[in-house]
């Protein structure tokens, strides 16, 4: 039996199937650790899949698109963690998230509604309309490219301070000369920052 569980949340017009190749990776460091990359639930206008609507998001809007679709998000995470045997045990559950997927794995856990161990966050914001109520013990790593074109590096920063304020054991990682993507050096920091984090896989 699988003891622990990491659920990827991939990025806007992409597909659960992007994130998966990580989990492959990481066999080593979580043999005993399930992975689960999913879909998000709604069709992308410029194809693939999302877990909210980008077209003509503002910093001001933003909060309010993903608070509406915390219903979608929830009702697929509590598949995916039953599925595992893991629904009353989200002490051994880590959400990796990369993009937009970073923002809903982040906001699970801020808001409060799914106290996961960890959350592992690549080139994200935290985007989350207040209340803010991280469970306490939860960890954070956040990872971004100090060349991000698509969402500045500063937005990790931010998020490190604010999680921090809010009692959450945060790392920032800012890597030089990287864009918007996942690298081989943020999956191996990634990876470590897990091993840690679920115990290596431990029961």
């Amino acid at each position: 039996m699988d003891s622990s569980l990491v659920i990827f949340l991939h990025g806007v017009n992409a597909a659960g199937s992007q994130l998966a190749p990580l989990g492959d990776g990481w066999r080593a460091l979580l043999p005993r650790t399930a992975f689960a990359a999913p879909d998000a639930p709604f069709a992308a206008v410029r194809g693939g899949r999302q877990w909210f609507n980008l077209e003509g998001v503002t910093q001001e809007s933003r909060p309010g698109r993903l608070a509406a679709a915390r219903p979608a998000f929830d009702a697929l995470m509590a598949e995916i963690v039953a599925a595992h045997g893991l629904s009353a045990d989200l002490g051994r559950v880590a959400l990796v998230g990369f993009s937009q997927g970073a923002m809903m794995a982040l906001d699970a856990l801020a808001s409060g509604r799914w106290p996961v161990a960890c959350v592992v966050a690549f080139s994200g914001r935290l985007a989350s309309p207040p209340p803010l109520a991280p469970p306490p013990g939860a960890a954070v790593l956040l990872i971004h490219g100090e060349d991000d074109r698509a969402i500045p590096c500063q937005e990790s920063r931010d998020a490190a301070a604010t999680l921090k304020e809010l009692g959450v054991r945060t790392q920032v990682r800012i890597l030089p000369g990287v864009n918007h993507q996942v690298t081989q050096e943020g999956a191996a920091l990634a990876g470590a920052f897990l091993a840690l984090c679920l115990g290596a896989g431990a029961a």
